[in-house]
């Protein structure tokens, strides 16, 4: 009996609370066929921009109230379907969705079933944000096609190799467990494809090298690699841990949450949302923007210096914690839009560490591309890459990797 060749396409789904992100990739030669973005979900406004890669074709945008993510899913697929690529279309091998959280049960890509969703569903207290709109988008999609396999690719995976003494907190071991209280990480998808894609830059295999990964965009997280695993990462329980982030504080004193409900007398969901949505670059001086932040700064604003010398500062000491905790480093790379875009950043960010091997060559910090790119001088004892990041890629790797397994 002859094989049926397995078919080609993934669609990759990121469904957020009020937006679907979408690309739809050829995995024969990892080639984009199209994509999009369903934003403003639920309210009058609502806007769904396509592009159809495949043909050149220019985007097409449409308007107008798009109630729920039943009818944004809906509506993704009618453009896909004026373009040729169809959801029903025989050549789409499989669905691969976007889950934040995946605890510590989920350390790979996984087949979605009913006890899948389940645990999805029960890891929600610990990302309320994030795990119900992954949910949503995958029983969307089931409706949508059934027979596909539906693959979940968890934002937590790829921390999950990082040992006890990194992922555990100080706290009572019995209170912790029944709670389920330790450090997960994100941008999973993120950090693997840029160690990976490092190793490939220094003509290495990610099991040759020790990589600290700065993903930096309005979300920022930094995860020490060694060998390709990882081994520390500075998001925690939830994604507000660690670094200066564009609303979010990053590392606080604990007590801060105690001083705030006892003397400031606010509420829990209060300071929720002052250290989630009103903190970070936007809570020190009232932008998140790092190029708005960086003008006013040439214009000699304080606050907007103020803002982004505790950024670095808080950059720096993570590098050098990460660099401690791998011992040897082969590289550091920037990641996420601002960690690509924004030159310096990256030379504030290793400035003063030549002892370590970091240093920035101007000119070569200065040029932007789409590329991965050293931007480091020749010869460096550690290399220092911009490596634009590609988490709808990975996603549909690891999504059809899973599925020609199976």
């Amino acid at each position: 009996m002859r094989s049926v060749p397995l078919a080609s396409r993934v669609l990759v789904l990121n469904s957020g609370s009020s937006s679907v992100k979408y690309q739809l990739l050829d995995m024969r030669d990892s080639s984009r066929l199209a994509n999009g973005l369903v934003e403003r979900i639920g309210e009058r406004s609502s806007r769904l921009k396509h592009t159809p890669l495949a043909t050149g074709g220019e985007s097409r945008e449409r308007t107008g109230p798009i109630p729920d993510h039943d009818a944004a899913l809906k509506a993704v697929a009618e453009e896909l379907a004026k373009d040729g690529l169809g959801i029903d279309s025989p050549e789409l091998a499989a669905i691969g969705h976007r889950v934040v959280h995946g605890g510590k049960h989920f350390t790979e890509p996984t087949v979605i079933d009913d006890a899948v969703l389940a645990e999805i569903e029960r890891l929600i207290p610990v990302a309320p944000l994030h795990n119900p709109a992954n949910l949503t988008g995958i029983r969307t999609a089931t409706a949508l096609r059934p027979d596909l396999p539906q693959v979940a690719v968890f934002d937590t995976a790829f921390h999950t190799t990082m040992p006890e003494a990194a992922a555990r907190y100080a706290i009572d071991v019995e209170t912790a467990d029944a709670h389920r209280v330790r450090r997960y990480g994100f941008h999973g998808t993120s950090h693997a494809y840029v160690s990976r894609a490092t190793a490939k830059l220094l003509g290495k295999a990610p099991e040759e090298v020790n990589v600290i990964v700065l993903h930096l965009g309005n979300g920022a997280s930094a995860s020490a690699v060694e060998k390709g695993r990882c081994v520390d990462t500075s998001m925690g329980l939830t994604p507000l841990e660690g670094l200066v982030m564009g609303t979010r504080s990053g590392d606080t004193d604990p007590a801060v949450i105690f001083h705030l409900a006892r003397v400031g007398e606010m509420s829990i969901d209060e300071i929720d949302t002052l250290l989630n949505k009103k903190s970070g670059l936007v809570g020190l001086c009232g932008d998140n923007d790092m190029r708005e932040i960086r003008r006013r700064i040439d214009e000699g604003d304080e606050r907007a210096q103020l803002a982004f010398d505790i950024y670095i500062h808080r950059l720096k000491k993570y590098i050098g914690a990460y660099y401690a905790v791998l011992g040897h480093v082969d590289a550091v790379a920037f990641t996420a839009g601002v960690g690509e875009n924004a030159a310096p950043v990256r030379e504030a960010a290793v400035a003063g560490l030549d002892s370590l091997g970091l240093a920035v060559d101007d000119e070569l910090n200065a040029v932007r591309g789409d590329e991965p790119r050293l931007i480091s001088p020749a010869g460096a004892r550690v290399a220092v890459a911009v490596v634009p990041t590609d988490e709808e890629l990975e996603i549909a790797t690891q999504t059809y990797a899973l599925v020609k397994r199976h």
